[in-house]
């Protein structure tokens, strides 16, 4: 039998490298939620339709949040935040409780993906379509004349802020889609983020909420709305804020680890 000839590809089986399966794994993540005309409407429609109705409502019937700022830069970062929250938390509740009703996550817990590789992708496939949500919401905020903080102070705060903010919605989301079936995960999901939308500070600022807002700002939409607002208002870190959503990110992940079911 001939030899093989010098240089000749040789099979070598073995799995990829761990960085390579997770990125393959967040990206294939992001497009599955941004093709899914749901999840494109927590994480975009919802969030850009708040924004401009609240900038047009407002300044029509001159509401008053109890702050010095132009309604639109009050507005803008709370929707950033809002989206955020739609889409650590709405979204990856939706879509993991249905993965595990359908035995998706339990077959890709088989393989060479380790389950804290699949764990991170989700993770890292927010951050890929919070992008997107960055670049629409505020390019729509600019349109209606949002004027935020410029220099680094401002990108390092609303960087911690977005991590955090991932951090301890997405770690509730998976507690959430963990423990229960998929149909009570999607009731569940929606409503708690109705409730938040409406009483939980992430669009509107504590100051519009009176004596209420010292307990909202305990909340984990109070607190990423009031650490997305500062880094764009003041350029600087809300350092109180990002701990209360360290907090959430710790009990949300302790809760994930002893109760999220595979199957």
């Amino acid at each position: 039998m001939p030899e093989a000839a010098t240089g000749m590809f040789t099979p070598k089986p073995g799995s990829a490298p761990i960085t390579r399966q997770v990125v393959a794994q967040a990206l294939m993540e992001a497009k599955l939620m941004l093709r899914n005309g749901e999840q494109l409407l927590l994480a975009v429609v919802i969030p850009v339709m708040v924004l401009i109705g609240g900038v047009t409502a407002g300044n029509a019937i001159d509401l008053d949040l109890g702050a010095d700022q132009p309604l639109v830069d009050l507005l803008t970062p709370g929707v950033l935040a809002l989206a955020i929250m739609s889409t650590s938390f709405t979204s990856l509740a939706i879509a993991t409780g249905f993965e595990r009703r359908y035995g998706v996550i339990k077959r890709l817990g088989a393989s060479p993906l380790p389950r804290i590789g699949l764990l991170a992708g989700k993770v890292l496939a927010l951050g890929c379509v919070q992008l997107v949500q960055l670049f629409i919401i505020g390019a729509v905020g600019q349109i209606l004349g949002w004027t935020p903080a410029a220099g680094f102070g401002t990108v390092l705060a609303f960087f911690l802020a977005i991590a955090m903010g991932t951090l301890a919605f997405a770690s509730l989301g998976l507690f959430v889609a963990g423990v229960l079936r998929a149909e009570a995960t999607l009731a569940a999901a929606n409503l708690i983020y109705l409730l938040l939308l409406a009483g939980g500070a992430v669009v509107l600022p504590l100051t519009a909420y009176g004596a209420y807002g010292d307990v909202a700002r305990w909340l984990p939409s109070g607190a990423l709305g009031e650490a997305v607002r500062t880094a764009f208002l003041d350029g600087v870190p809300a350092w109180r804020d990002l701990g209360v959503l360290l907090i959430w990110a710790v009990l949300g992940s302790t809760l994930t680890a002893r109760t999220f079911k595979w199957e």
